[in-house]
């Protein structure tokens, strides 16, 4: 963690580092660093980090927020590339994509997560148009003013679900920018269910269909029209 941050650093002068519940010595080394800190008293998950970086983005005024990983799994050296596409002023989501364009030495995901990643990207681009090759990379550029449309709640791993949803309801302008595919621990726990990849994508799937029932009057109908519609189902996405 202190190799990324102080690598983030020479390309970032306003650092955010949101420590989620940790209980080793992650606070101390945090406190080694002029970074600022949110921390959880307890893990409060995924989706809950990403909406604590949204906040903060916006309390300090940012134009941009771009979010990473800590454990070496995203290359700060990458930054300049999400940089430079801000620059072009052409997108609200930078969304940075491992299998965009594969490089040598690239690592070899595992088995259950690279099928996970393969069949709910596939559905997003289905349902809702995209022409994503990653669903799920945490290694994003957003523009603060657009993440501000959006009625973000979701606190787990299943985030993303909701985020592309609503991004493509408010008519969000995305783009994907390739990054190296590096997996340090390919064991991972996603913690309780979840660590089960048939209860995994199963979530991820419950959690994309509740979203796109929520928006269906911003959405295309064939965006939702196979799924089953509660009776009394009202539209709320932002609304």
């Amino acid at each position: 963690m202190a190799d990324v941050l102080g690598k983030v650093r020479k390309f970032a002068p306003n650092v955010l580092a949101i420590d989620d519940g940790s209980t080793d010595h992650t606070p101390t080394l945090l406190a080694m660093h002029p970074v600022e800190v949110i921390r959880h008293a307890e893990n409060r998950g995924y989706g809950r980090s990403m909406l604590d970086a949204f906040r903060w983005a916006g309390v300090d005024h940012q134009d941009w927020v771009i979010t990473m990983d800590c454990d070496e799994q995203h290359e700060p050296e990458s930054i300049p590339d999400f940089l430079h596409a801000m620059e072009l002023d052409d997108s609200d989501v930078i969304s940075g994509s491992r299998y965009l364009a594969p490089r040598d030495g690239d690592s070899e995901p595992p088995s259950d997560r690279r099928a996970i990643n393969t069949a709910i990207t596939e559905e997003l681009n289905r349902r809702l148009g995209l022409r994503l090759t990653d669903g799920f990379c945490g290694f994003k550029a957003y523009r603060v003013s657009a993440v501000r449309q959006l009625n973000l709640d979701v606190d787990g791993y299943d985030f993303p679900m909701q985020f592309w949803v609503q991004a493509v309801a408010r008519g969000l302008r995305i783009r994907e920018l390739p990054i190296r595919l590096i997996y340090n621990d390919p064991n991972r726990s996603f913690g309780g269910p979840l660590d089960n990849p048939v209860a995994r994508l199963a979530q991820y799937r419950e959690t994309m269909h509740s979203e796109l029932l929520r928006c269906r009057r911003m959405l295309p109908k064939s965006a939702w029209s196979d799924l089953i519609v509660p009776e009394h189902a009202c539209c709320t996405c932002g609304h």
